[in-house]
């Protein structure tokens, strides 16, 4: 005990970094993943503006990248890193990475989630005259608000997951500081001090995404 207490600035540091690097790959991460399931899904067979040669790369880059575990993906991509963000280690470094791995598997739940937009709204569009961009963003995305929000959520988890291996670049965060201080020292409080810490944010970011879901899905 009297080891956590010491501890509790760099426990809090760590707590800032987990949360900022969290944060940053969701927003880019997010962003980058909602392009890429649109043009999943807006070019897939039978789609808004199916087309074949793209729907082909965009699924390839997907299935590509998708399976990378997290702890190779950062050797991949370090390289590219330090060109956009300068540097190839670090908590912006290791958001960076998080982010691009995340794209992947969000581009793919946005797909699934437009996909499950039932066909017959999508054809009631059409037949108002509603063109490809605007049946996407008046009808698609809007009707699958809420499971999107769900989705995004559930990648939260795996972002702070991610947060963890981002240590291993000198990432920081709880992750970095539990296996440092904890795991390392044989500092059981430390590390399940940490762990908690952990808990707590999953269950927050769980809870208000629950609640956003169901509140745009009751509209």
């Amino acid at each position: 005990m009297d080891r956590l207490n010491e501890l509790w600035p760099e426990l809090w540091k760590a707590a800032l970094e987990t949360l900022y690097m969290t944060t940053f790959a969701l927003v880019l991460g997010g962003i980058l993943g909602l392009a890429i399931g649109v043009i999943l899904y807006v070019t897939r067979p039978g789609g808004l503006a199916q087309n074949k040669p793209v729907a082909l790369i965009a699924n390839l880059g997907v299935n590509f990248f998708r399976p990378i575990p997290f702890v190779l993906f950062v050797a991949v991509a370090q390289p590219f890193a330090r060109v956009v963000v300068g540097t190839g280690i670090g908590t912006t470094a290791g958001a960076f990475m998080i982010a691009l791995a995340a794209a992947f598997a969000i581009g793919r739940i946005v797909e699934q989630h437009l996909v499950s937009v039932p066909p017959g709204v999508i054809e009631a569009a059409r037949a108002m005259g509603a063109g490809p961009w605007r049946i996407l963003f008046t009808v698609a995305i809007p009707e699958s608000l809420g499971p999107l929000i769900l989705g995004y959520t559930f990648i939260v988890v795996a972002l702070i997951d991610m947060t963890a291996m981002a240590g291993l670049i000198g990432g920081g965060g709880l992750g970095a500081f539990a296996q440092i201080y904890g795991f390392r020292q044989f500092e059981p409080v430390v590390m399940w001090t940490a762990i908690v810490l952990i808990v707590v944010f999953v269950h927050l970011v769980q809870m208000l995404g629950t609640r956003l879901a169901r509140k745009v899905m009751r509209r």
